[in-house]
């Protein structure tokens, strides 16, 4: 058994008490797969110094598969409210930098830690993180270089919610290019994954201090 093997079988049991200790924030009842993963990360370029932000590092299963795409380049920061799964994070991976606070302040953390425009955002949080105002795909895609890309997965059974829905529309309108995968099927449940790049220009570059 490899150790995203061993991470996914032990990380189940995990996800699953935070999710009953805490439902709305808690994305997953499981880990994602490694082939979910794998999609998630396709926005990493392979050379270069890129900045990667991931919001909800969960168990790490994304986490693992940024660190395998960086190979050690650039800069891993990971923003997780959950502070059980910062704490095993920030031991399972000491190179990344972990901030244990809510994504909706994702300007002001990245100006706490001096980093940005960011190249890369790879996102496991649930839903509910996007009612919040500002939108935080909003918040997002002023973090993101011009070039920039964002990755979130979406069950497909929630696909046609209405919560979905904003989501989606929300992700047209911050970005020029939206793409969603084949859906993942060796992913439980099964998932899509949305790949927007090309933050608009009237969001893209902006001071991520928010001033």
């Amino acid at each position: 058994m490899t150790t995203d093997q061993r991470r996914h079988a032990t990380g189940g049991g995990r996800f699953l008490r935070e999710f009953i200790r805490s439902p709305l924030r808690t994305a997953a009842v499981l880990p994602s797969s490694p082939r979910l993963a794998a999609q998630m990360v396709v926005g990493i370029p392979e050379r270069g110094e890129p900045l990667v932000v991931e919001l909800g590092a969960g168990t790490g299963a994304f986490t693992s598969a940024i660190q395998r795409r960086l190979r050690g380049r650039g800069r891993h920061v990971v923003i997780e409210l959950n502070d059980r799964f910062a704490t095993e994070i920030a031991r399972a991976f000491p190179s990344v930098e972990v901030v244990c606070d809510d994504a909706v302040h994702l300007p002001r953390l990245l100006a706490g830690l001096g980093a940005g425009p960011v190249d890369v955002v790879v996102s496991g949080l649930p839903w509910i993180a996007y009612a919040g105002r500002p939108p935080l795909i909003e918040s997002v895609a002023r973090a993101l270089s011009p070039a920039g890309v964002y990755t979130q997965f979406a069950y497909t059974w929630t696909r046609w919610a209405a919560p979905a829905r904003r989501l989606a529309g929300g992700l047209r309108a911050a970005f020029e290019e939206v793409v969603t995968s084949t859906t993942v099927w060796r992913n439980l449940p099964p998932a899509v994954v949305h790949v927007a790049r090309r933050p608009r220009a009237s969001l893209a570059g902006r001071d991520v201090t928010g001033s």
